[in-house]
């Protein structure tokens, strides 16, 4: 039986991204995995996604299919565009309270509800709002996921920025490892802590080319369990 852990962190955690492909399902999965494991009443969802729905389909999976995937991820469209765009070619308005209402009701069921967007924070999710709206209206906590290469440091700097202007101070920046470390990586941290004063910068090491198999994400979520917890500010009883 895993220890019970006291959820000393927020109750609504957005979990958005520097640009598609970064790592957001990765992080998502594992920091799942690791409440899961440690008692923690949790739930992850990503109310829309366009085109593959394979996101929404692992972290259905990893909740044992508690939440039906219609439940997990209760707006889909079928073109691989952003998903507001997605949605007007099937003639479909998704409006923001609609998603703040299902949102709402998710996380009156846990005492952490973990958020996955789609593409970075200003993709277009539906008519005239994208995820830093939702942050904003549902005064949640950002985690923003950057893949740790060239170019992470400009990205990840706007879109803090961005996030501070709208004045979200619950921000964090986690930096996925592509491959072994190497000089751009290593700098990266380096820099971003340093120019970040006051918005926490972690790093989650490469976790391998299988990383989307559900063994292997259990696996790295105990591997890096110390990180997670720091991520989500838990403290064991």
């Amino acid at each position: 039986m895993p220890k019970q852990l006291s959820f000393a962190g927020p109750s609504l955690v957005f979990v958005t991204g520097t640009d598609t492909s970064v790592g957001k399902t990765t992080l998502t999965c594992i920091l799942l995995c690791y409440l899961i494991h440690s008692g923690v009443r949790v739930a992850a969802v990503k109310p829309l996604c366009s085109g593959g729905r394979g996101d929404a389909q692992l972290l259905a999976r990893l909740q044992n299919e508690k939440w039906p995937l219609e439940l997990v991820n209760p707006f889909w469209f079928a073109a691989p565009l952003a998903p507001g765009v997605a949605a007007r070619q099937e003639g479909r308005r998704i409006r923001l309270a609609q998603v703040q209402r299902y949102l709402a009701r998710m996380q009156a069921s846990c005492d952490c509800l973990l958020v996955e967007g789609a593409g970075g924070l200003l993709t277009p999710l539906g008519e005239g709002f994208n995820l830093a709206d939702l942050i904003v209206d549902m005064d949640g906590a950002a985690i923003i996921v950057a893949a740790n290469r060239l170019g992470a440091i400009n990205h990840t700097l706007l879109t803090v920025s961005y996030l501070r202007h709208l004045g979200i101070k619950k921000i964090k920046v986690v930096l996925m490892e592509l491959c072994r470390k190497n000089m751009v990586s290593h700098s990266n941290s380096l820099i971003l802590s340093e120019l970040l004063t006051t918005t926490p910068v972690f790093s989650v090491p490469f976790l391998g080319s299988r990383a989307s198999e559900l063994a292997v994400l259990k696996k790295n979520a105990k591997k890096n369990q110390k990180t997670l917890a720091r991520i989500l500010r838990i403290d064991r009883l």
